[in-house]
């Protein structure tokens, strides 16, 4: 393992590191105004959600590299101290990437990247009509990291309005359907990453009574060599240890069984095996019936 003292790298060395390892990040297409009504829109992707009670966002823009001088986006929050936080997806990432040039201060990143303004309904700065969500946020403090080159400049940000599109609404229209809005995010260098259902992935979360953990598995399953921590916790993610069930069944398990029961090492990795197979399907219980059997094998 590389081990990298921050403070020996330089300003770009630091950024690459930090950039790759630090992903993927939301990326904040942020419009704003300053007190003359000049428009900025520019991409940030050191952005997140902290809070949802107050609905609190936080993005940087970060000083320049080369100069430590400020960005128009945060000139314009200490005039006006409102922004729109437009959500990038996969079909506005190429207009977003545009729009991150340094043009001159008068020039209107809308117009060069091809956006439409619409007006905004309880703050002055417009959203873009081509992002499917939109929040309106007023601003409630800058905190500043430094004036050096690179120091991230958190403009903390209440969520007052948020406006979402239909087309990512579930049938219900009640919320985002997480497979219809393809989440764009930002990695290292030139890279990105898209959330599309070729990726996507559910993980149980804990259970509300405590799970039993890791350390509560059988010493069989908790030492095994097929199967990984995530596979542990998958398992230890239950309130108490589940019993085998005699009117449990599975053809493999029945074949696994029969082939190896003469050799119960053979057989129990083969059944590891197949409990992995399962449980990266997310189908836990079929996986403890599989991994119990194995335990307490029955003639077939």
């Amino acid at each position: 393992m590389v081990t990298l003292n921050i403070d020996s790298l330089t300003l770009h060395e630091k950024m690459n590191w930090l950039q790759y390892a630090i992903a993927p990040r939301p990326i904040a297409l942020a419009s704003t105004i300053d007190k003359n009504g000049l428009v900025n829109l520019s991409p940030f992707s050191f952005f997140n959600m902290f809070s949802y009670n107050p609905a609190i966002v936080i993005f940087s823009p970060s000083r320049r590299g080369r100069d430590a001088s400020s960005k128009h986006t945060l000139e314009n929050i200490h005039e006006i101290p409102e922004v729109v936080i437009n959500i990038c997806d996969y079909d506005i990432v190429q207009q977003t990437s545009l729009s991150s040039c340094e043009y001159s201060k008068d020039t209107d990143e809308f117009l060069k990247a091809g956006f439409h303004k619409l007006p905004s309904s309880m703050i002055k700065p417009p959203r873009v009509k081509e992002a499917k969500v939109q929040m309106e946020c007023k601003v409630t403090e800058v905190k500043s990291l430094g004036d050096h080159g690179g120091a991230g400049q958190l403009v903390i940000a209440e969520i007052v309005c948020m406006h979402v599109n239909e087309s990512i609404l579930n049938k219900e229209k009640t919320m985002i359907d997480q497979k219809k809005f393809h989440h764009v995010a930002r990695l290292g260098g030139n890279w990105y990453s898209v959330v599309n259902e070729d990726c996507l992935f559910e993980v149980e979360k804990p259970l509300r009574e405590l799970g039993i953990g890791v350390d509560a598995l059988p010493e069989s399953i908790r030492n095994s060599k097929i199967l990984t921590g995530n596979n542990l916790a998958q398992l230890a993610n239950i309130k108490e240890m589940p019993q085998i069930e005699v009117s449990y069944d599975d053809e493999q398990l029945k074949n696994i069984i029969q082939y190896y029961s003469v050799n119960p090492e053979e057989m129990e990795k083969e059944l590891h095996v197949y409990a992995k197979a399962l449980l990266d399907k997310n189908k836990v219980h079929d996986a403890w019936q599989v991994l119990l059997a194995g335990a307490c094998p029955q003639p077939q």
